[in-house]
């Protein structure tokens, strides 16, 4: 029998078949049928995007330059679909050896290794465009759980129960847990976030959440959970 706790990350419900009470839980990821109409998506509006921001990209490449020594692109390797590796894009947001003393580090509010024209880049998300072509590559969706690297994989699989589970679903670049979870909420809470969406995945809570998204950029408000 599941545990209380379990049953509030897995968003469990009660059901009686005969005499045995039961509890449906569990995240079911994106159902098959569908699965092809969430792909056709991420190419649409990530194409869209592109076309968008590609105007920008000098901009900001030369922004990041002039903020500080170092390349303008940051890659690192996270974890995908089906807990398998890839490598993720996006703008150098940080100094050079940011993490040379403090091996990987999760990023709070004025974190000091973060440059200023990061800080801005980071605002509005902007750093994050580069992951565009991670989707029209296939190893992301614009929707689905943050991107997560090895180390913090590792650790948590090995602490929180059910958190494998997150790969059942591409990354993305917004979610549910980007959208509501903030620095100092638990890891437990923002994988509840994931696993219901999982559990209650379909294309008209993607378009909502995209639009929420859209929404927060246009407010400038600050990506409440940030990975170095």
């Amino acid at each position: 029998m599941p545990g209380y706790r379990d049953l509030l990350v897995l968003d469990a419900k009660m059901a009686q078949v005969d005499d045995i009470l039961a509890f449906e839980a569990g995240p079911t990821g994106v159902p098959r049928h569908l699965a092809w109409a969430k792909r056709l998506m991420d190419i649409c509006f990530a194409l869209l995007g592109l076309i968008l921001t590609l105007p920008w990209y000098p901009l900001i490449a030369l922004a990041v330059k002039l903020s500080s020594p170092g390349p303008v692109f940051y890659r690192q390797t996270r974890v995908g679909l089906g807990g398998r590796p890839y490598t993720l894009w996006k703008f150098r947001t940080m100094r050079v050896g940011a993490e040379a003393d403090t091996g990987p580090t999760l990023s709070g509010p004025d974190d000091p290794r973060v440059t200023r024209v990061g800080r801005l880049l980071r605002r509005f998300r902007l750093d994050e465009l580069p992951q565009l072509f991670n989707v029209l590559l296939g190893s992301m969706s614009l929707v689905g759980p943050r991107p997560e690297r090895p180390e913090f994989v590792r650790e948590y699989s090995g602490t929180i129960p059910y958190y494998d589970h997150r790969h059942l679903l591409k990354p993305g670049l917004t979610g549910l847990a980007q959208l509501y979870a903030r620095y100092d909420t638990a890891v437990e809470e923002k994988l509840r976030y994931d696993l219901l969406y999982a559990k209650r995945y379909s294309l008209l809570l993607d378009l909502r959440i995209m639009l929420l998204t859209l929404r927060t950029l246009l407010k400038g408000e600050e990506a409440h959970w940030k990975v170095s």
